[in-house]
């Protein structure tokens, strides 16, 4: 559904989608193909990426919080639970990633794995995962950004946070 609303809260309703899309461009991108290169000989500088990724999803996480508590309009709050529901989605498949890479890591170490196998479950099973769904998610995003950006609120976020009285509709669809 679009609302009318004022240039400055759209732009506020933008902050957590661009918060999101840097930390999938900027961080999931390019930061991981930048140390990509040192994987060979320094496999350290890779961990920034899940480092960063958890400080900006948890960044996230509060400020959303404080949207709802704090003098945040109502169509600014509503833009910041859209991007803390993709950010819990995100943190529970990288965790849930990592658990399934350190399982293949102690296999490896301590049951006798071979290599190729742990590479292959490290991956198929937790590399291409992340790099699909960081895909759609900037999709997503972006799709998100544009909406605040024209005024819009999905229908299933009207359900639970129903749009103020003094809130012009303009179109419902």
């Amino acid at each position: 559904m679009q609302f009318e609303i004022p240039e400055e809260e759209r732009k506020k309703a933008k902050i957590p989608h661009d918060l999101f899309l840097v930390n999938l461009i900027g961080n999931h991108i390019l930061i991981f193909v930048g140390t990509l290169g040192l994987a060979s000989t320094w496999v350290w500088p890779m961990l920034a990426v899940p480092l960063i990724s958890l400080s900006i999803l948890g960044s996230i996480i509060v400020l959303s919080h404080k949207s709802k508590s704090n003098n945040a309009s109502w169509f600014e709050m509503c833009h910041w639970q859209i991007a803390v529901k993709r950010s819990w989605f995100f943190i529970k498949m990288i965790l849930t990633l990592t658990a399934i890479g350190l399982i293949g890591i102690y296999g490896y170490t301590n049951l006798g794995w071979m290599k190729e196998a742990v590479y292959a479950l490290i991956g198929g099973v937790c590399l291409l995962p992340v790099m699909v769904t960081t895909l759609i998610l900037i999709l997503m995003e972006s799709d998100a950004l544009h909406s605040a950006d024209q005024g819009k609120v999905p229908d299933n976020l009207l359900e639970k946070f129903p749009a103020p009285a003094n809130v012009k509709v303009i179109t419902e669809e």
